[in-house]
């Protein structure tokens, strides 16, 4: 008797744990993942700056003694940039005094432009991209000003059109008494490339 229920014990764990490896296989969780990573491998964000009608400006050079990238390992860390216009002015101005939100989140978005500039300069390539990491937006802004993260929108919201899902980022939006140059929008990034 005591054989049998040995047996039955030693049947039974088996059966149970072999559920738990078919329920763990066909888990909706792990179909989602592996189709959330398709686009992925078919994002063109070369392609996807031209659907957008978005042509990249040769990248500035610094201003003062730095350089616009460090590269360590596989991040590179993008010098703050500006909202730098095609005739070389800069979008200035304080959001919340005589700049609106809207014109801020444009100038977000054209400092983004000019990011992209940069990076692309660096990798030769935009889909050596693997993940955007880290927006840190800094507004030119009123001392009651609120709005910051509807400003750096701007910014994030081309990334993500540019990069698809890869384009996510966590950020800061703060905002600062005052920017170099007076310019509008200040931004710096942190960026993982593949290998």
């Amino acid at each position: 008797m005591l054989i049998c229920y040995k047996t039955i014990t030693i049947i039974m764990k088996k059966i149970f744990f072999a559920l738990i490896i078919v329920a763990a296989c066909s888990s909706p969780q792990r179909e989602e993942s592996s189709a959330s990573m398709a686009p992925l491998q078919e994002w063109d964000a070369n392609q996807k700056l031209a659907d957008l009608g978005i042509t990249l400006p040769e990248a500035s050079a610094p201003v003062a003694n730095y350089v616009n990238a460090v590269r360590t390992g596989n991040l590179i860390f993008l010098a703050g940039k500006g909202p730098k216009k095609a005739d070389g002015t800069y979008i200035t101005g304080k959001v919340g005094v005589n700049l609106t939100v809207e014109e801020g989140y444009e100038a977000a978005k054209l400092t983004g432009i000019n990011q992209l500039a940069v990076l692309k300069a660096e990798l030769g390539d935009l889909n050596k991209v693997k993940r955007i990491i880290k927006v840190k937006g800094m507004v030119n802004c009123a001392p009651d000003f609120g709005n910051q993260p509807e400003v750096v929108n701007g910014y994030s919201d081309l990334m993500v059109a540019v990069f698809g899902v890869k384009g996510k980022h966590a950020r800061a939006a703060v905002g600062m008494g005052s920017l170099p140059r007076g310019i509008a929008v200040e931004v710096e990034m942190v960026v993982e490339v593949e290998e």
